[in-house]
């Protein structure tokens, strides 16, 4: 029988938005690096990192749409 449960931690407060950001920032760096590779790489990677761009920012659109990006926002102001 297994003891008592402890309470789950409280949720952390992550501005999801900068996480986005920084892993766009990533994408497009890999992306500059290949275009300066060249033929040298398979183009399927260039299309990945392109892929990748555009998805995040669909999901920032997405987060916009959902009012999540303005929630953070005013919750910044207020802490």
């Amino acid at each position: 029988m297994p003891g008592p449960l402890k309470q789950a931690p409280p949720p952390l407060q992550v501005d999801t938005a900068r996480v986005v950001l920084a892993g766009t920032g990533v994408w497009a760096v890999a992306l500059v690096v290949l275009l300066l590779l060249g033929d040298r790489v398979d183009r399927m990677w260039t299309w990945t990192c392109v892929a990748a761009i555009g998805l995040a920012v669909l999901g920032l659109g997405v987060m916009k749409l959902q009012g999540q990006l303005q929630h953070r926002d005013r919750d910044r102001d207020r802490g």
